[in-house]
This record gives structure tokens, sequence and C-alpha cells, in this order.
């Protein structure tokens, strides 16, 4: 179970707010999937964020734990 990883890229690129994620994915012209994540229970668990200089949130890898799924935090994803 990874959830989401950086791949190629250096990290794992996140928005503040939804409004930002649709401007973001409008760019790449494909219909976005807007994912919620628990970063404060990320935090909590010791996985580290960084503020780029252009204000998008990087993180190395999103556990599949910390998605927001339906209005709730979801432990029992198997795989997305």
């Amino acid at each position: 179970i990874y959830g989401i990883r950086k791949k190629s890229r250096l990290y794992v690129h996140l928005s503040r707010d939804i409004e930002t994620a649709n401007i973001v994915a409008s760019r790449h012209g494909s219909k976005p999937v807007i994912l919620e994540i628990d970063t404060v229970n990320m935090i909590k668990d010791g996985y580290l964020f960084y503020l780029s200089e252009n204000n998008v949130w990087l993180t190395d890898i999103i556990p599949v734990k910390y998605f927001k799924i339906d209005g709730r935090f979801n432990q029992k994803i198997q795989n997305i």
C-alpha cells in the first residue's frame, strides 16, 4: 500500500485548498481528482512538509491512511 509517491519527482505536490487544486488541475487538461489529506496527523506521525517559494506544499509520500474519503479519514483503504 503506497498512497501517493513522488516517483521521479523531488516531492509530492499539495495545494492549500480545493480552489487552488482545481486551478492547478485545469492546467493539465484533465478532470481533477481532489483528495483531502490529514496533514495534522501526518505531522504528528513524523512526516515532514515544506513550503516552496511559490506556496506549494511538498512532502515525500502520502500513505493512504491519511486520505479523507466521504468526509472521514479511512484507515481501511487497501489501494488506490
